[in-house]
């Protein structure tokens, strides 16, 4: 798996302080998509032990409320296994972290997938640039969806 950039206290891709890993790859390719540099898997950086070290070293810390996988797309088809050990390695060793997971997929699509065990919310849906809404909270578009995934429900703009 190839990556762009670790973010560090994030706080525009879910709440708190979070550790943001933009990963390499994506096939949707939305029109007005804000990371497009990202949709390439062959580019950025390989994710090594040393980049796990650093994202580990900054999930570790307490002011960090968690990780949130953005990108391109972590569920892009190449990196779907390697983004599932991570999410189950920071779900071990952080159990009180929570783990946001941006994807173009929409969620009855990825809704059984392994990795679901280890997400605590999906923001589900490919972009779509005549549905922008800058006042929308977490999201681009209003036809993507906040999904809390261990109750299966949208979570509202008003509830995060």
């Amino acid at each position: 798996m190839r990556y762009h950039d670790i973010t560090k206290d994030d706080m525009r891709n879910g709440p708190g302080l979070r550790a943001v890993l933009w990963v390499s790859g994506c096939s949707h390719h939305c029109p007005g998509c804000q990371n497009p540099l990202t949709w390439d898997p062959d580019d950025g950086l390989i994710y090594d032990e040393a980049a796990d070290m650093e994202l580990m070293e900054l999930l570790g810390r307490d002011y960090i409320s968690g990780l949130t996988l953005s990108g391109g797309d972590p569920l892009y088809p190449d990196n779907r296994d390697e983004i599932t050990a991570l999410c189950k390695r920071v779900r071990e060793r952080f159990p009180d972290k929570t783990i946001w997971l941006y994807t173009g997929y929409g969620y009855d699509e990825i809704k059984g997938l392994e990795i679901m065990k280890y997400i605590d919310v999906v923001v589900d849906g490919r972009y779509m640039e005549d549905l922008m809404d800058v006042l929308l909270h977490w999201r681009g578009s209003s036809n993507q969806k906040v999904i809390d995934v261990k109750k299966g429900t949208v979570i509202h703009d008003t509830d995060t």
